[in-house]
């Protein structure tokens, strides 16, 4: 890539919206775009089997393996932070649930001062992505580049964890994308034919033939370039050198949660005071960049199986390679599905409007879902290996954390502090989660198959004791947002149409910009915002 060339528009990510917008802004013959990649391409064929979800999210591969700083809320604990660094981004390498949010998520932000991102706005572009292969209703598209099917996964279990909802009094939900979100049901998956269906494939992929399309892998953006109130063009580091690379119209940055705010500052676009300390000079003053960080934490209860019906029995290593050959030639078999495939959106009071706890379900020990593999060899007490693991954490946590530079080095990982659990509301309402996974666990449905609580444990009863072990264990469920948020209030980082505030040329276009937490996995809502994004490029706005 020569430096100094210059093309119409620049987008600094080719993740779950940047994928979208390079397809959607080249599909215009007369204007030219550069995705600009920090990772490498998707070539890995392991990334496609669904089932090897945990160990690549665990794995140095393609993957920015970044770490918050210490949280005092959590005993002190750093946090693991896998976030996606190939094309794709973390699509290529997550749960591929999809789960759009709810009806009251995206009022919430037009009531805020958002006006065109009300749920029936934002509807469309959910619409116009998908292509869901079963379902055909007024809330599913079926002729976008997204594959989207329903849950493939046999096992017994999943249908005796929806059964123990119901008597537990929640409602069965067939569609958590539908007209309501609430109840215990099985989740969507974007699988396409039993193989992982990523942004890259679903819509970058297609187009990589267009000539005024040009992607650039292994590419570090140093700082976006801005002169006299404008976004130029982007400084980039590859191949040992450094490049500026011009934007004619715009830049865009849709390199996420993490690296969008991160770009920001390293460009002198943020607080001044936090730019001025590492020394570099302020561009533009912006005090949201990087505040405002939200995020799903939960923590995992498990409890032993009596019976041999869990994934373990067919995760054994002599088991697995042949599921992993079949589903690499066939798409077929247990590789081909996700372990957590049920869940439930549920309330922990009844007055409240929509649900406030998320469920993942998996008839299996973490142990499994992370493929530490079964010794077909050594026999294996039922009561270690075979068991139940259901996930809970608040859907709209009240806490709040903060993105900020480590160094001026753009190589230097940014301070992450999630501040979990900081909220009281987010600790009653996980206590009060726990309680209800207790209360659906319990039920007959499952009698013959619950043994003994693992954890936190039979002997952790009280809110006190509940909450000493969410410091020690809750987790991230991986869904951060909300560092360069929408919105008209002073911390506001871009407006209604996606445009930093105080400069042309420059848009944020991921999920940074969410005011609030969507209600669920927030790889949907990204590639929703990418598609708004590109209507907003090409001219449409939404309204004053």
């Amino acid at each position: 890539m020569p430096a100094a060339q210059s093309y119409d528009y620049v987008i600094v990510g080719a993740g779950s919206a940047g994928c979208v917008l390079a397809n959607r802004l080249s599909a215009d013959p007369d204007c030219s775009v550069l995705l600009v990649e920090a990772g490498g391409r998707d070539r890995n064929p392991l990334f496609r089997l669904p089932m090897l979800m945990g160990k690549l999210f665990h794995s140095g591969l393609c993957n920015w393996r970044y770490h918050t700083e210490p949280v005092p809320t959590l005993d002190g604990r750093s946090i693991y932070w896998p976030r996606g660094k190939v094309l794709g981004g973390s699509s290529t390498i997550n749960g591929m649930v999809y789960v759009r949010g709810n009806r009251h998520d995206y009022d919430r932000w037009a009531q805020m001062g958002l006006a065109g991102w009300s749920y029936d706005d934002v509807l469309p572009a959910f619409l116009r992505s998908e292509a869901h292969v079963q379902r055909a209703d007024e809330y599913h598209g079926r002729t976008g580049e997204l594959t989207v099917c329903r849950a493939r996964g046999t096992n017994p279990l999943f249908d005796l964890f929806l059964e123990a909802g119901r008597e537990a009094g929640h409602p069965i939900n067939d569609d958590f994308n539908g007209a309501v979100q609430e109840g215990c049901g099985r989740y969507d998956f974007t699988i396409r034919r039993g193989k992982r269906w990523s942004t890259s494939f679903a819509f970058l992929r297609p187009v990589l033939h267009r000539r005024n399309l040009t992607v650039a892998t292994n590419a570090l953006t140093l700082r976006v370039l801005v002169e006299h109130g404008r976004a130029t063009g982007v400084e980039l580091a590859r191949g040992g050198r450094r490049e500026r690379v011009r934007a004619a119209r715009e830049v865009i940055l849709s390199a996420g949660t993490v690296n969008s705010p991160q770009v920001l500052l390293l460009s002198g676009i943020g607080p001044p005071a936090e730019i001025e300390s590492h020394g570099l000079e302020v561009v533009h003053d912006l005090p949201g960049v990087g505040r405002n960080l939200q995020d799903h934490v939960d923590c995992v209860l498990s409890f032993e199986c009596p019976k041999l019906v869990t994934l373990y029995r067919d995760l054994r290593a002599d088991r697995l390679l042949l599921s992993i050959a079949r589903g690499m030639l066939f798409g077929e078999g247990i590789a081909t599905t996700f372990p957590y495939e049920a869940g439930g959106f549920l309330k922990t009071r009844p007055e409240l409007v929509a649900p406030d706890i998320q469920l993942h379900f998996m008839p299996a020990l973490e142990k499994t879902a992370n493929l530490h593999f079964p010794n077909p060899f050594r026999h294996d007490p039922t009561e270690a290996n075979h068991g139940l693991t259901v996930r809970v954490g608040p859907l709209v946590p009240e806490s709040r954390g903060t993105i900020t530079l480590r160094s001026a080095d753009p190589a230097d990982p940014p301070r992450i502090q999630p501040d979990y659990l900081r909220s009281e509301a987010d600790r009653r309402t996980m206590v009060a989660g726990v309680r209800i996974v207790r209360d659906i666990i319990g039920q007959p449905a499952l009698a013959g198959h619950r043994g003994r609580e693992l954890a936190p444990g039979e002997a952790v009863r009280t809110d006190e004791e509940i909450v000493a072990w969410l410091r020690a264990s809750a987790m991230t469920t991986f869904h951060p947002v909300g560092t360069c948020k929408m919105g008209i209030d002073p911390l506001a980082v871009v407006d209604a149409n996606l445009k930093v505030h105080g400069l042309d040329g420059l848009r944020v276009a991921d999920a940074s910009v969410m005011p609030i937490l969507t209600s669920g996995n927030t790889n949907a809502p990204a590639i929703m915002i990418g598609e708004r994004a590109a209507e907003f490029v090409r001219g449409g706005s939404a309204p004053a």
